[in-house]
């Protein structure tokens, strides 16, 4: 009998610390889960903001002015887009539980915003020096319906000019940046894209002639005179014009660290930098 009671106590020892062993994985795998909630939570809420979402021109301001060293401003515009406060304490504390999470958020998201708010410089119409009717007007067009090519979203924001002439308003680049992409799009007409020096790449479209001959790899600085606005695109021949009124489609893409290509709403963007712009002589 005394040998089956420690057989039967041995038995019972066994399934406790199995049950143990079975609810500590359990709660392991509970508690990843969450994790994972949580980051994919907050991912599609950094996302949306980026791609639709109002960021308040007195916000980005305010940001940008009370910070100056690298990096700063997108850990605070970061912190502004998962909390809706702006004050540094929360976004200390924000951190705080980033790090002691060990959260991917931190750095991929502060390497996307980077790529945008960091290097833009100039608004990339500039003003005329001569003609004050050369004004230029745009409006929140994100992801409206476009139908050339397939029902799609808009994936810019168009800058219309009051004077619908093709080559009148010069076209500048808004970062400084490499040429990454030059030449014919169906869609965009003769378009340039620049990637900036955080990873963004800026796309202007519809133009009527480039400045110059650019050659894909060649360097630029911001302010850079690109080409002149037209109403070129919508068409598989070089060339096609007069489907649409003169004017400059921006787009502002980032890649993910998957290599997704990622659109972000200009809108806000070109608020910010509204007076933000050279004079030039037209």
């Amino acid at each position: 009998m005394k040998k089956k009671q420690k057989n039967y106590r041995f038995f019972y020892f066994s399934l406790a610390f199995l049950l143990v062993l079975c609810f500590d994985s359990c709660l392991l795998k509970h508690l990843k889960k969450e994790a994972q909630f949580a980051y994919r939570i907050n991912k599609e809420r950094v996302f949306q903001a980026l791609r639709d979402e109002e960021i308040p021109l007195t916000v980005s301001k305010q940001l940008k002015e009370e910070t100056k060293e690298s990096g700063a401003f997108s850990k605070r515009l970061l912190s502004y887009l998962i909390t809706k406060e702006t004050d540094p304490d929360t976004e200390k504390q924000l951190m705080i539980r980033l790090q002691r999470k060990n959260s991917a958020i931190l750095n991929e998201y502060s390497l996307y915003l980077e790529a945008i708010w960091n290097d833009i410089t100039y608004f990339p119409v500039p003003i005329s020096k001569r003609n004050e009717k050369a004004t230029v007007s745009y409006s929140n067009s994100w992801m409206q319906e476009r139908t050339f090519g397939g029902k799609r979203g808009h994936e810019g924001c168009d800058v219309m000019a009051a004077i619908g002439t093709r080559g009148v308003y010069p076209v500048i680049s808004m970062t400084d940046g490499v040429v990454e992409k030059v030449g014919w799009l169906p869609d965009g007409g003769y378009r340039i894209g620049i990637r900036s020096p955080s990873g963004g790449y800026f796309y202007y479209a519809h133009l009527f002639d480039y400045a110059k001959e650019f050659e894909e790899g060649e360097a630029i600085k911001a302010g850079t005179l690109l080409g002149f606005m037209g109403d070129s695109g919508y068409g598989e021949t070089p060339g096609t014009v007069g489907n649409f009124p003169v004017h400059l489609h921006v787009g502002i893409y980032f890649n993910d660290k998957d290599g997704n290509e990622i659109s972000v709403n200009p809108y806000w963007i070109l608020r910010y930098l509204d007076d933000k712009k050279l004079v030039y002589d037209y």
